[in-house]
């Protein structure tokens, strides 16, 4: 493609550049000429995924980022994955290619309600999502992911009360795994996972009686597939409540020739490369992340031009929760992730 490139810039991303065969090598070229490696998010869009050089859930993709050779991070995903890049990699660049992806799960808790939160009881052990802002994860014992949350919380003796945050959905998933009463959970959510629901859910299981049912924790409509299997609607061994990491490995186990997928849209694109022969279907088609999207080819090939936008975090923040996402990684599942 030409050596140069316009794009407008609007509220949903940036515009102005089509993915073809010479946007993908131009990618690649500027990335390797600022000795960049490419991350992309299970959410991101197919385009973006196929350019990347990893493409995971926001963990994974951050420990590959601490781990690599790279100077420079381009994190495709939303904000608070590239600080965890950052924390995680304190001397690389880390680059988003818009700074303007943020995170509604993330922002339904600040540091300051955290704070506030921890005043009301102070001999918590404090539980924070690793979808939670670099100042939240420096004021908290131990972060998790969907995949080692309950890993996490069963690490904590069972006489400590336990403050977990921000998802209402996958604390709830905790306590009914854990059965612990003592779990306090903050009443945050994702907004695109809270709005895939139980009746949206029983529709399309009994519309497809013999599909699988992979089931976010994250979302509204967990509870309702746990039911489901309980009253003898779903096969129990049908229901699956998995974090996006643990969708592509059951994806590749299944031997179901369907399976409803709950879960942010863009995920099918990685479930259908992983097994090709089996019929993904999204429970809720309109359950698309538009910070996610934010991310579009125009605005990647910008951040390789111009080094935009550098993602920073205080060294002091830093620090601190960097202690909390290395405990995290030291129990339960360290491959897993959100």
């Amino acid at each position: 493609m030409a050596t140069t490139a316009t794009w407008e810039r609007t509220e949903t991303g940036y515009t102005g550049v089509r993915p073809t065969a010479d946007w993908a090598r131009e990618v690649r070229r500027l990335a390797d000429e600022r000795d960049a490696v490419l991350l992309a998010h299970n959410y991101q869009l197919p385009e973006i995924q196929d350019v990347a050089d990893h493409t995971g859930d926001s963990l994974a993709l951050s420990r590959i980022a601490a781990d690599s050779g790279a100077s420079t991070i381009v994190f495709c995903g939303v904000h608070f994955m590239a600080e965890t890049a950052k924390i995680l990699g304190p001397d690389k660049t880390v680059l988003i290619p818009d700074a303007r992806a943020g995170c509604s799960l993330a922002d339904s808790i600040t540091a300051d309600d955290l704070r506030a939160w921890k005043t009301e009881h102070p001999d918590a052990v404090v539980v924070s999502y690793v979808n939670t802002t670099a100042e939240v994860k420096a004021e908290t014992d131990i972060c998790c992911t969907s995949s080692n949350a309950v890993a996490v919380v069963r690490s904590i003796p069972a006489d400590r009360e336990v403050l977990f945050c921000p998802d209402q959905f996958l604390g709830a998933h905790v306590r009914r795994e854990t059965g612990r009463e003592n779990l306090h959970v903050w009443a945050g959510e994702c907004h695109v996972h809270a709005g895939i629901n139980g009746p949206e859910l029983a529709e399309r299981a009994a519309a497809n009686p013999d599909a699988d049912l992979f089931i976010h924790p994250e979302c509204g409509c967990a509870t309702s597939a746990l039911y489901l299997a309980g009253e003898g609607t779903v096969a129990k061994e049908r229901v699956k409540i998995l974090s996006t990491g643990d969708m592509l490995h059951a994806a590749r186990a299944t031997g179901a020739r369907s399976v409803l997928v709950a879960t942010e849209v863009g995920m099918l694109h990685q479930l259908r490369r992983a097994a090709p022969e089996i019929d993904f279907r999204a429970v809720n088609d309109r359950a698309s992340c538009r910070f996610m999207k934010m991310i579009t080819p125009a605005a990647l090939l910008r951040c390789l031009r111009e080094g935009a936008d550098e993602v920073h975090v205080p060294l002091d923040v830093a620090e601190r929760a960097r202690a909390s996402v290395e405990r995290m990684i030291a129990i339960g599942k360290p491959g897993g992730g959100e």
